[in-house]
């Protein structure tokens, strides 16, 4: 006889895919009202059982316990009549609508009919969580922060009670992450159930009433966060190499990378002008870049690749060159490497295999002669770039799609950095990356960095910006703040900048 006060109780759940057992045998109980943080590397089996819970894969075997009656779940829209939401790493709207129609697709007619006028819901949420977003906005003109908050919206509008957050918090500055765990908290309090799944164990510790840890698709473990430090859940999770390290900052050398006086304008009504911005990166230097997704972050790193040309080519400089208005594959042939914020369908073509993602862009690195394409050795650097930065993945063929977002992200850093840069643009660097994974990546940057290479980093999680940047910015509307070094400024600083309030000062 199943307890009631359970939301939601899964039993043995079991599922095998070709060549890996996702899940195996998990158990796992949600009780009402409870932040319950859902914890474990990459692969370890975390996406595949929240689909499970989402309607969108089916259990080869165990059960389903919702309000205490068992059950299938058959589809996403079966989940959401059950009153199921959910957010997703990779977000799932249709670009060519606007926020309301988007939302509105996921409705239900009695849902529509009980909300009424559905923009003025949304604006009333939007206003209540300080989200900010315009009804009326057509997705495609929405940074990817933007969106992520979208997707939290449709959840709150269909008042849902299980909400599955996946990395919520990766687009706030420190005061709205503050925010959101206010909401969360209230949420809670009502009844709702929480399903948390973040990479940032401070925000576990500090939010979470419980947490279950999955290795290899198996339950390996249970806290209560609060009686825990993130070093010690980090060692639950993927044992002693976990632990981040303090690095070494070397002294700087020449300038490789200049950006002076570059003001562009919208390249549409709701994109983010650029104002005035200056700075220059020396090699053996990281800049971060702070900020709240929507306030330029998007328009810089186009501008700084070469997807999006300056007025005048002196406004960019790279090694003493003017390349504002080279392309990107002459910024390419002049060092220049690029992680952008979307890895699927920018970073990576989804359909693509690895290999033939990697030979986008290390097509130069000796791999094809006369026209030919030299496949043996795209595959043989695939298979080391896989390697070195274990990536979990079936072999050099699979599609960049079946990869979760963690391991494409380090296929991603590996293949770029397979390029010696000696400027290095790179967005976001462990969003969805897990704990383990995210230092090993820290430690390339700075190996890069230390060979000479002028790094930007432009990221919302700030803990990672004050671990890796030599010097720190943030961008608010377009206009960039002073920059100073790391270990002279603070957190709290930082936020205060990504708010705009070195405009006031100036």
């Amino acid at each position: 006889m199943t307890t009631h006060h359970y939301q939601l109780e899964l039993w043995d759940i079991t599922k095998q895919y070709p060549g890996c057992l996702a899940n195996n045998k998990i158990n796992l109980k949600l009780e009402r009202g409870e932040i319950h943080a859902l914890l474990g590397e990459n692969g370890a089996g975390k996406s595949t059982l929240v689909k499970i819970i989402y309607g969108l894969v089916t259990p080869d075997s165990g059960s389903i316990v919702w309000d205490g009656q068992e059950l299938q779940i058959r589809s996403p829209s079966h989940a959401r009549e059950l009153g199921i939401g959910m957010v997703f790493q990779h977000f799932s709207l249709f670009e060519t609508l606007t926020v309301t129609e988007n939302i509105d697709l996921c409705l239900t007619p009695s849902m529509r009919e009980q909300i009424g006028d559905l923009a003025g819901r949304i604006r009333e949420l939007s206003g209540n969580y300080g989200l900010n977003i315009d009804p009326d906005r057509y997705v495609f003109s929405l940074s990817m922060g933007e969106r992520q908050r979208v997707e939290i919206l449709r959840c709150l509008i269909q008042q849902v009670k299980l909400l599955i957050l996946d990395e919520p918090t990766s687009v706030l500055t420190p005061q709205e992450v503050d925010s959101l765990f206010v909401v969360l908290r209230q949420l809670a309090s009502d009844g709702c159930t929480i399903l948390f799944i973040s990479h940032k164990l401070k925000e576990v510790t500090a939010l979470c009433h419980k947490a279950t840890i999955l290795r290899g698709g198996r339950v390996t473990g249970a806290c209560v966060p609060a009686n825990e430090t993130p070093e010690s859940i980090a060692r639950m999770m993927v044992g002693d190499s976990a632990i981040a390290e303090t690095y070494e900052r070397r002294s700087s050398k020449k300038i490789n990378l200049a950006v002076k006086d570059l003001s562009l304008p919208a390249p549409n009504p709701f994109a983010c002008a650029l104002k005035q911005l200056n700075f220059s990166l020396r090699g053996g230097e990281i800049l971060g870049i702070a900020g709240v997704a929507g306030n330029g972050q998007e328009e810089l790193l186009s501008v700084l690749s070469g997807e999006w040309l300056s007025p005048h080519s002196d406004q960019i400089i790279m090694n003493g060159k003017p390349v504002g208005r080279l392309k990107v594959g002459n910024r390419r042939q002049l060092g220049m490497a690029y992680v952008p914020a979307e890895r699927l369908g920018h970073g990576a073509a989804p359909k693509m295999s690895l290999r033939e993602n990697l030979l986008l862009t290390n097509a130069t690195l000796g791999l094809k002669r006369w026209g030919w394409v030299k496949w043996n050795k795209v595959s043989a650097r695939t298979r080391d770039v896989i390697e070195q930065h274990q990536v979990k993945c079936h072999n050099e063929h699979a599609p960049a799609h079946s990869l979760s977002g963690g391991n494409l992200q380090k296929f991603i850093i590996g293949r770029e950095l397979a390029l010696e840069p000696n400027v290095f643009v790179c967005a976001h660097p462990t969003w969805g990356v897990d704990i383990g994974a995210a230092n090993a990546i820290y430690r390339e940057l700075m190996e890069l960095r230390d060979r000479g290479a002028a790094i930007v980093v432009i990221s919302e999680d700030l803990d990672e910006l004050f671990l890796i940047s030599d010097r720190i910015a943030a961008l608010f509307d377009g206009h960039l703040s002073p920059l100073v070094k790391t270990q002279e400024t603070s957190t709290n600083q930082i936020g205060q900048w990504m708010a705009g309030q070195f405009l006031e000062q100036e």
